[in-house]
């Protein structure tokens, strides 16, 4: 009986096969394994057949349906294992098949693909325009290291005809992507020593053969992260049935070996762009803690509910629903375990009030103390300097360092702060309530010299967390190997944080990992939305130095983002009506479109005009709700955490996107107004990172000053 593996190319275009391609997919493939190796080159309902003419004599084509085939890498050794590659329209599958070239490269040992026929083509044309440039991209980099890292002969000679990072960028679809990582990180001015750290390392089996191999199953074997080996047909049947979801948990190579390396010996970090994957390298941490002790305790927790109860479904995809795995893993908010710890040690449940109950408090003490400060000042005060140091007392305060304030306080300035904090406080107990963070901080006391609940502790989105909920986090497990597992991305820090995680006592100084290549979106998104950041600077997640979207990138291509300005609301929501209604007509589910906006009143005109036009929407306010079709309307904050193939941002104007009443002005505080804009930047940015292969950002009136000019 042949052993069936899918490529991560066939998945790539799974999802925007029509249902009943599917239906001849899952038909044909559960067909193939049910026969023998002879039967199968026998049989006339699927046609295994060889392509004429093809640069790969081990590739064939397989019958899908009567338009549709699907392509194959069969063994040219007698043994029995076979690659579905693609599935394509005929004629398209016999043009692919017949360009296509797989092979094993040499550094990693991956089975990797090219389209050899193109590189032929072009390869000579680029040469003779490289005699006259004046520098080639990668003069500086011998023949010899360039093998060392896995570039063969013939990617070789194209390399040395690039004259600079936009004529490889014309070369990626061509290129095998191992090579073409390494290419492109050697690019972005990365020493050969970090790229063979960073991309043939991470992605080489550590029980790799010592010379390469083209044996098909060795090869595949040693290409774990991107191939998915199918046993049987009740794995092939749930594979296919849930796609997507079963791939949101496969780790690629860049991954792997951060996930699952044996231990680290304190704290360690990942940090990456949107899509790189940070989120299951930490649910495939968890699987690995989980592997080496027998009854210890993991906290798996985040930011927010929504967050919480997507890691919880995605851990349960990954651990197969054991739930002896599942009883030992606490997956929750870093509040909700906090109030937790609490509950259980105080006779009263704490009562935390939201952000709007707050603001009308500190309003109530500004006019009862008639203090010279806004609300709004006072607020951010508390949360930056009081509780971000933890102060509990004038004296405290009248000695703390305000870094990141831009407003001068002298003492007497102070003491009215203090005055401030002392009133709203007072509010609370009077009432019987507390913040969110204040209970946090009372969390953090409680386990301080007490046994902490965890073994270990994985973070992700660890980029919105606050000092008081890092105090927590450090009191719940004891400091030591394997003791905090975090992820996150500053580009993506859309609540006003600012964290040095070394001063709370989490170090991960050695053990701090990129991932730099995005599995979600296309390049055309990537670069689109990377334009909003560019202008501004972004602190590292540790709170020393900056971080960059160097070398950050996407393998997948795709049409460019649409950015279109109108009239009025009116035009800018019927002209969403009629994209959604052309996706769909693609082929797209209502689900796996998202619509965005900074507010839930753009979102109610286009919820009443998609439903007049016979759309199904379903507005996310927390989880989503399980087997619900609707196209999904949510504000730019509710976004966070989700992907769709589709997204359209409605609304960003100027004054709206930034928000201009969350802006602090910056004759009243240059820093805070600084950090304002930059919050609603990174939540553009991350909105319009949710699209996996189609953006549209529209706006009516003036649009903001964050769109790129040139869309």
């Amino acid at each position: 009986m042949p052993r069936l593996a899918f490529a991560q190319s066939f998945w790539d275009g799974y999802d925007t096969l029509e249902k009943p391609v599917r239906a001849g997919v899952r038909k044909a493939m559960a067909k193939f394994q049910a026969l023998s190796v002879s039967e199968l080159n026998a049989d006339k309902g699927l046609h295994l057949e060889s392509v004429e003419n093809a640069r790969d004599r081990r590739i064939r084509t397989i019958r899908i349906t009567g338009f549709w085939r699907g392509v194959v890498l069969a063994p040219d050794d007698g043994s029995d294992m076979f690659l579905l590659v693609k599935v394509l329209p005929h004629d398209d599958a016999y043009a692919w098949a017949t360009k296509r070239l797989y092979s094993a490269n040499s550094a990693t040992r991956a089975l990797e693909v090219r389209n050899a026929v193109a590189l032929d083509e072009l390869t000579p044309l680029y040469e003779t325009a490289a005699r006259t440039a004046p520098r080639l991209l990668f003069a500086d980099v011998s023949d010899g290291t360039l093998r060392e890292l896995g570039v063969d002969d013939q990617v070789l000679r194209a390399a040395r005809s690039l004259v600079d990072k936009a004529q490889l960028d014309a070369f990626s679809t061509l290129l095998p992507e191992d090579q073409l990582e390494v290419l492109q990180y050697l690019a972005e001015g990365f020493g050969p020593e970090e790229v063979y750290r960073d991309v043939v390392a991470v992605r080489r089996p550590a029980d790799a053969p010592a010379e390469p191999v083209e044996d098909l199953a060795t090869v595949i074997s040693n290409t774990s992260a991107r191939i998915r080996l199918v046993t049987g047909p009740r794995e092939l049947e749930e594979i296919l049935e849930k796609p997507f979801a079963a791939w949101r948990v496969f780790l690629h190579p860049s991954q792997r070996r951060v996930a699952y390396r044996t231990s680290y010996r304190g704290p360690a970090q990942v940090t990456g762009g949107p899509g790189t994957g940070k989120t299951v390298a930490a649910l495939h941490r968890v699987k690995h803690l989980l592997g080496h002790s027998e009854d210890g305790r993991i906290l798996l927790t985040t930011y927010t509910n929504a967050l919480a109860a997507g890691l919880r479904d995605m851990l349960g995809l990954l651990l197969d629903d054991d739930e002896t795995l599942l009883a030992r893993v606490d997956v929750t908010t870093v509040d909700a375990c906090a109030n937790g710890i609490v509950r259980a040690k105080s006779a009263t449940p704490p009562r935390p009030i939201g952000d709007r109950e707050q603001r009308q408090l500190w309003e109530k003490a500004v006019k009862q103390l008639d203090l010279p400060f806004t609300a709004r000042f006072l607020a951010q005060e508390y949360r930056h300097v009081v509780l971000g140091q933890n102060l509990r007392d004038l004296d405290a305060y009248l000695g703390a360092s305000r870094r990141g304030r831009g407003t001068g306080l002298g003492p007497a300035r102070r003491r009215e702060v203090w005055n401030g904090v002392q009133r709203f406080e007072q509010f609370l107990r009077d009432r019987g309530e507390t913040t969110h963070l204040q209970v946090c901080s009372r969390a953090a006391e409680l386990l301080a010299g007490a046994s902490a609940p965890y073994a270990h502790v994985v973070v992700d989105e660890a980029q919105d967390l606050h000092p008081a909920q890092w105090r927590v986090l450090r009191a719940a497990v004891a400091s030591g190997p394997d003791d905090l597992f975090v992820t996150g991305d500053p580009h993506q820090r859309i609540y006003d944080s600012r964290v040095s995680l070394a001063s709370l006592g989490i170090t991960t100084a050695g053990r701090s990992f990129r991932l730099r290549v995005n599995y979600r979106s296309t390049e055309e998104i990537l670069a689109w939305s990377a334009q909003l950041l560019a202008p501004v600077t972004i602190d590292a997640l540790e709170g020393d130095g900056t971080d960059s979207l160097a070398g950050y990138r996407s393998l997948l291509h795709g049409r460019r983002p649409q950015a279109q300005g109108y009239t009025t609301r009116q035009e800018e929501t019927e002209a969403l009506v009629d994209r959604v209604q052309a996706l769909l007509a693609e082929g797209l589910a209502p689900q796996e479109i998202g619509v965005c906006a900074r507010f839930n009143l753009s979102l109610d005109a286009a919820e009443e005009k998609l439903k007049a036009s016979g759309v199904p929407v379903l507005r996310v306010k927390g989880q989503i709700p399980a087997g619900i079709e609707g196209v999904r309307l949510a504000t730019m904050h509710a976004m966070k955490g989700l992907e769709f193939r589709a997204v359209s941002v409605l609304g960003v104007n100027e004054g709206t996107v930034p928000f201009a009443r969350e802006i602090t002005p910056r004759e009243v505080d240059t820093l805070q107004h600084d950090a304002d804009l930059l919050r609603e930047r990174c939540l553009l940015f991350v909105a319009c990172t949710r699209a996996r292969e189609a953006l549209s950002v529209t706006w009516s009136g003036a649009r903001s000053p964050f769109l790129p000019q040139a869309t």
